[in-house]
């Protein structure tokens, strides 16, 4: 046999190794999607969640009215009706639409937190869990400083100083949140790093970074993506309270939380369907997530038998 005809055969081996690789994750993502769809709350929490961004950032489209129309000349406050599907608020604007509108503040910290919080907080545990001793030994004790002060504080303090819009609140809520995945993914690391497949991955001459991007994250996804639906669940209750307590989205910016502090004073009134709407909406957006997360635990689950 020529060194041709031997280099050939390898090819071709490697062919076949790299096609039946590419076939068993592309069965994998279809036992995972299998799994998923079986779940039919987490179905259910992707359409309601969908149909939420849809609604938010197409409001442009769907709101029957712009945003903040107001009508001066009649400041009698409608309840909910065929021309005003969520009713007017106390300057005569079209409620429904400022439900909508103040939805994508809302739904976009949430999103941006979960995003933000999940890359610094695998970053900070990938790291610490893969090099171990001196760097483990910092990166923990900061994690630690970050649990143990409070997160009030931290909100109070940050916000007097970069003040309320959208983007200093999706900043700051990140750095309260990173922590429970930076220790989750660092389990995780000191567990596989100590699989024969890692072992190889150095054998064969490849870098931290190649091993920790190529190799540990991809086999943490699941619990990585479940802790990022809680981060959004949690960011979206925590922008809501805090602008309800009025240290969040101040006006003329709204949120569901802002239109909840903005109409407080309706409730146990004729008026208190202001308040219904927007708890409304939180309560559709945390449940959808929180669907979505539970089918995503169950899909990425290799022991699930539903």
């Amino acid at each position: 046999m020529t060194s041709l005809d031997l280099t050939s055969e390898e090819a071709g081996d490697e062919l076949v190794d790299q096609t039946e690789a590419g076939s068993v994750t592309r069965s994998q993502w279809r036992l995972f999607l299998r799994r998923f769809l079986r779940h039919r709350l987490a179905v259910l929490g992707v359409l309601i969640f969908v149909a939420l961004l849809v609604m938010s950032f197409g409001a442009r489209w769907v709101a029957p009215f712009p945003k903040n129309a107001q009508n001066l000349t009649d400041l009698t406050i409608d309840g909910p009706g065929r021309d005003h599907l969520f009713g007017q608020d106390e300057l005569g604007r079209d409620y429904f639409t400022e439900v909508l509108y103040a939805g994508q503040i809302s739904l976009k910290i949430g999103i941006a937190v979960a995003v933000l919080s999940t890359a610094l907080g695998v970053a900070m545990g990938a790291i610490a869990g893969y090099f171990g001793k001196l760097a483990d030994g910092i990166l923990m004790r900061v994690t630690d400083a970050f649990l143990l002060v409070p997160s009030i504080a931290i909100l109070a303090v940050a916000f007097k100083k970069f003040g309320n819009s959208d983007i200093a609140v999706a900043l700051v809520l990140t750095f309260t949140v990173w922590m429970t995945v930076a220790r989750l993914v660092r389990g995780q690391v000191l567990t596989i790093r100590e699989l024969e497949f890692i072992d190889a991955a150095r054998i064969a001459g490849a870098s931290s970074t190649r091993i920790i991007v190529r190799h540990l994250v991809p086999n943490m996804v699941g619990p990585i993506a479940v802790n990022a639906t809680l981060a959004m669940v949690n960011a979206i209750v925590a922008e809501s309270t805090l602008s309800f307590l009025g240290f969040g989205i101040q006006p003329p910016d709204t949120s569901w939380g802002n239109l909840l502090a903005q109409t407080r004073g309706y409730l146990g009134t004729s008026k208190a369907y202001l308040l219904y709407f927007p708890c409304l909406f939180i309560i559709l957006a945390v449940l959808a997530i929180s669907f979505i997360g539970d089918g995503l635990r169950d899909a990425f689950d290799p022991e699930s038998k539903k």
